[in-house]
């Protein structure tokens, strides 16, 4: 770089107003300036712009910098000017190669104290915060909405000093300030997920099917006791499974479709699955529950595939077994492998979504590992988790703004 060219930052903030861009760019332009670096941001009406440019050894800076201050003046904004030495301005370069990663924060409503406590770790952690974007949109004064929500996301900058110890972190102010924080590498299969794989019971329902079916049955105590110690991981999945299903002996058909009719879909499901459909991604149910429950969800969804387990119905009737392969933890895993296949997709380029422990193989094979309200030993050991908002939240952890997706 030539010592006759000057590097000079400009900061421009005010009120926001049209053609106040245009105006400053068109004074650069004349005297032929490089555009080094340019960022811009409206909070509340009020501007904020930065312009990194390069003077042509050709000219010198103080005209350029007298326009600009008068048209400054007649824009009624302020304008300050920063000399950059070539020194830094190598250094600044220097950074691009820099890994980058992508943190979400998640809540019902964003208060000052979490994102002190997020942004101090992102500190203690060595890493430089780029930009900070609200995806969710504006929230009214008085908006006391039980389904309310508010979401930032920070792209930032380095390599963490200790990602575990980060993460164990992050999961302690999320206990405590009822915020769900997510981390992402900021790649390319970030930005390029196409495939999203749901447990079904207590995820995309907040019910246990086998446990409402067992409650029909008069053995609703039972089968409750059985489930909760398998989703917590105390007994063998396949084993709970065939005790829980020969309590439903004798149970007749039609209670099924009962059910089904009654499933509580999860808040945010129905926005969630309307926006993936819309945008193209493919979705999928790998459930341990029943292929019944999931095919009714599939067609109230618009889902692609649906993968469970079948009841076995004689005479109108549960006979207490099941037909074919149990659906269990390692058969889901298997399952989003072979989807992944089918759909001719990264395994990074999936998601997955659950909350029992039968549901962390997949977890952690997928690119994106959700636990979803998820029992404390799953939400441990899952790559992020959700458990402030509903599941349309998976779409801010995607890059969706509420723009994109109300329309």
């Amino acid at each position: 770089m030539s010592k006759n060219k000057e590097i000079i930052l400009l900061n421009i903030s005010g009120e926001d107003k049209p053609g106040l861009t245009a105006a400053l760019t068109n004074i650069l332009a004349n005297y032929e300036v490089n555009i080094l670096d340019i960022g811009q941001a409206v909070i509340h009406e009020d501007l904020g712009l930065g312009i990194l440019f390069e003077v042509p050894s050709t000219n010198e800076s103080s005209p350029i910098l007298k326009d600009l201050l008068f048209k400054s003046y007649e824009l009624g904004i302020n304008i300050k000017f920063t000399p950059i030495t070539e020194q830094k301005y190598n250094e600044w370069v220097g950074h691009q190669g820099k890994e980058r990663f992508i943190i979400t924060l998640l809540s019902r409503k964003l208060k000052a104290s979490q994102l002190s406590k997020v942004t101090d770790i992102i500190s203690t952690q060595g890493l430089n915060i780029d930009y900070i974007t609200r995806l969710s949109g504006r929230v009214l004064l008085n908006d006391d909405h039980e389904n309310s929500k508010s979401v930032v996301e920070f792209s930032v900058r380095g390599t963490p000093g200790n990602t575990e110890k980060m993460k164990q972190e992050f999961m302690a102010i999320s206990k405590e300030c009822a915020i769900d924080i997510a981390f992402q590498a900021d790649n390319i299969f970030r930005r390029n997920r196409r495939l999203v794989c749901f447990d079904m019971d207590s995820t995309l329902i907040q019910t246990e099917v086998i446990d409402e079916l067992a409650i029909k049955a008069g053995v609703g105590d039972k089968v409750i006791a059985i489930t909760e110690a398998a989703m917590r991981g105390e007994i063998d999945f396949n084993e709970s499974f065939k005790q829980r299903v020969s309590l439903l002996k004798g149970l007749d058909e039609s209670v099924m479709k009962e059910i089904a009719e009654n499933l509580p879909i999860t808040e945010g499901a129905e926005r969630l699955f309307k926006t993936l459909k819309k945008y193209g991604y493919r979705t999928a149910i790998l459930s341990g529950g029943f292929n019944y429950f999931g095919n009714y969800l599939k067609s109230k969804l618009d889902i692609d595939y649906v993968f469970a387990n079948e009841l076995e119905i004689k005479d109108g009737k549960l006979t207490g077994k099941h037909t074919g392969e149990i659906v269990n933890g390692e058969k889901k895993a298997e399952l989003l492998k072979l989807l992944a296949f089918k759909e001719d997709i990264h395994l990074d380029q999936v998601i997955a979504v659950g909350d029992g422990s039968n549901d962390l193989p997949m977890l952690k094979l997928a690119g994106l590992g959700i636990a979803f309200h998820a029992k404390p030993k799953v939400k441990a050991s899952a790559k992020n988790h959700i458990s402030t908002i509903g599941l349309d939240a998976i779409l801010y952890l995607l890059g969706f703004r509420d723009r994109e997706i109300n329309i």
